[in-house]
């Protein structure tokens, strides 16, 4: 497929922009009535992007011609951002996130915003208001979510990398189920101007992308320190492509048995096995870590993620702007029927469960109690991080399931994040790269955590795993091969 590398070597050898993107656009529109993957492709937008950037003969930048997708709950400017939501109406943004304007002046083309769980609120792409999202490799199961329409477009080929976020797990675990890289970073190593809040202390901007090199290439190029938004650090950012050696030898990768047992698929258990000797071959030494506060993980992420949740939607009440309801007696009624009408079933439970454990007389019995367990998370991680350079774990507890299978058990849905919310809660990176099929011919995931700012040695290990044990398969459902 067009890599990123491969593009450079085509434009070196004389092929335009446009006839890189053209193909990428042509795709998004053949196989979005079976996938479902774009809420808006932007033909017109793509097509003029290409032909200023052929005229300007630009063949330096990092990203120069590559087609991307971007979720629909970071700003572009001039397209939709709805969130997957009918409460933000026809809303289109009228400025560039960071990330955008960064991968714009590497000289990317977006050619689409790609559907989402509703708000980013999901783990199986179904609570899009716009329809749900398939799977390439089975159309009848879900990709992953909330960032299902990214991981799809990428593992369809349509383009080689795309953006998403990551509030507890919404870019690594559709990675995995859609057989793709997917990347988070460091908490505050990328900027969130401009993408649209769920979880503040949560939300990461990430990478899903067609191997690991090509995320390693983006990530150089969307992360750093940015005046729009306080929480990013000024450290520096390497170039983490250059540091792809694929040597390891020496590096020591930690493994908690407890994350290998009750709830994880037999065969996704044999795949994570059997890449831990992988590992070992590779010359990396396996040491045992512990995670004693790893299964409270899923309650604390559900406390804090709807709490800030509930305090992040309040602003859509049909006042400033997206969708309003009409023929309301009075504000409050207006306020109500907004709201109403305007959010999906699974973002009004996530409003009103956060809204609960903030409520008088809850605060310090949910919200309190679980800020001081994600305090012992942190601390897990980093005593475990004393001892080894990267922890090891399944990206998701199970391969891609049916699409209906788990919408009316929240619960069971929720429990699809147990191996990456941890990361969230700790703000330490985390990337997850494809490491076997299942019998069925579906995806299997590896997550690889690091301490904070280590995304060049994830990146490294990631990369060395993937050029020794290659996954050349191909989803059915696909753009043509070029």
């Amino acid at each position: 497929m067009n890599t990123i590398e491969r593009i450079k070597e085509r434009r070196a050898s004389g092929v335009s922009v446009r006839e890189v993107v053209e193909p990428a656009v042509n795709a998004a529109e053949s196989l979005n009535e079976t996938l479902n993957a774009f809420l808006q492709i932007d033909r017109a937008g793509a097509t003029k992007r290409a032909a200023e950037l052929d005229a300007s003969g630009e063949t330096a930048g990092a990203l120069a011609g590559v087609p991307v997708a971007i979720k629909d709950n970071i700003c572009v400017r001039g397209l939709q951002t709805s969130c997957g939501s009918h409460i933000l109406g026809n809303y289109h943004a009228p400025y560039d996130a960071t990330v955008v304007e960064r991968i714009n002046q590497a000289g990317a083309v977006i050619i689409g915003k790609t559907n989402c769980d509703e708000f980013a609120m999901g783990s199986s792409n179904e609570n899009s208001a716009f329809g749900v999202v398939r799977n390439p490799w089975d159309t009848a199961r879900v990709p992953g979510g909330s960032s299902g329409g990214s991981a799809a477009a990428v593992a369809a080929r349509i383009v080689p990398v795309a953006l998403g976020s990551d509030t507890g797990g919404s870019v690594r675990q559709p990675a995995a189920l859609c057989g793709v890289v997917g990347v988070k970073p460091t908490y505050g190593r990328v900027s969130r101007y401009g993408l649209v809040a769920f979880g503040s202390s949560l939300d990461q901007v990430g990478v899903l992308a067609a191997n690991v090199r090509d995320a390693a290439t983006v990530l150089s190029v969307i992360a750093g320190r940015d005046a729009h938004d306080a929480t990013t650090a000024d450290v520096p950012v390497p170039d983490y492509a250059s540091e792809l050696t694929g040597e390891i030898k020496g590096a020591r990768l930690g493994v908690s048995r407890a994350l290998l047992g009750e709830g994880l698929d037999a065969e996704v258990r044999a795949s994570i096995e059997a890449a831990i000797e992988a590992y070992r071959e590779l010359g990396a030494e396996i040491v045992e870590v512990d995670l004693p506060t790893a299964p409270y993980a899923i309650a604390v992420y559900y406390i804090i993620a709807t709490a800030e949740a509930s305090s992040n939607l309040a602003r859509y009440d049909g006042v400033r702007y997206g969708f309003r309801a009409e023929e309301s007696e009075n504000l409050r009624a207006m306020y109500r029927r907004t709201r109403e009408a305007g959010f999906g079933p699974e973002v009004k439970r996530r409003i009103m469960l956060g809204t609960y454990v903030l409520s008088s007389g809850y605060y310090d019995a949910y919200y309190l109690k679980a800020q001081k367990v994600r305090a012992l998370i942190k601390d897990d991680f980093r005593r475990a991080f004393e001892t080894c350079d990267a922890i090891i774990t399944p990206t998701a507890p199970t391969t891609a399931f049916m699409i209906g299978e788990k919408v009316d058990d929240p619960l069971a849905m929720y429990l699809n994040d147990i191996y990456t919310v941890t990361a969230n809660l700790a703000g330490v990176p985390g990337i997850s790269i494809p490491c076997g099929l299942s019998n069925a011919g579906l995806p299997i995931g590896l997550q690889l955590l690091g301490p904070h700012w280590s995304e060049a040695i994830l990146l490294r290990l990631a990369h060395a795993y993937e050029q020794a044990h290659p996954i050349d398969a191909r989803p059915p459902v696909c753009a043509a091969s070029d």
